[in-house]
């Protein structure tokens, strides 16, 4: 089981979660080109190690285990794993996602 990061990250992108990280699998860091353009951070499903290192340390409790996510952050299971192999226009909708509107 992995885990998530859900809407509360929207525009936060606290990276706490990122430095305790043992395996580096949140993305993007501070370092990384798209992290201005992205609007939360992304946890990679196939580098997690569930360890859980990160859900606490998180100061707008939006980590998840994928099987503890609120029912109406569910979609966020699904938008971690895109983003990992998805350009940045792609994630770009995310947004518009996160605020209970239909994805075009």
């Amino acid at each position: 089981m992995t885990y998530i990061i859900a809407e509360p990250c929207i525009n936060t992108k606290d990276t706490a979660c990122v430095d305790v990280c043992p395996v580096d699998c949140i993305h993007p860091t501070k370092n990384e080109p798209d992290f201005e353009k992205e609007t939360k951070l992304y946890i990679d499903p196939e580098e997690c190690i569930d360890c859980g290192a990160c859900e606490p340390v998180c100061p707008v409790e939006a980590i998840f285990e994928e099987a503890a996510t609120p029912d109406k952050w569910k979609q966020f299971i699904q938008i971690d794993a895109d983003f990992q192999g998805a350009p940045p226009e792609t994630a770009a909708p995310l947004f518009v996602i996160s605020r209970g509107q239909t994805a075009p």
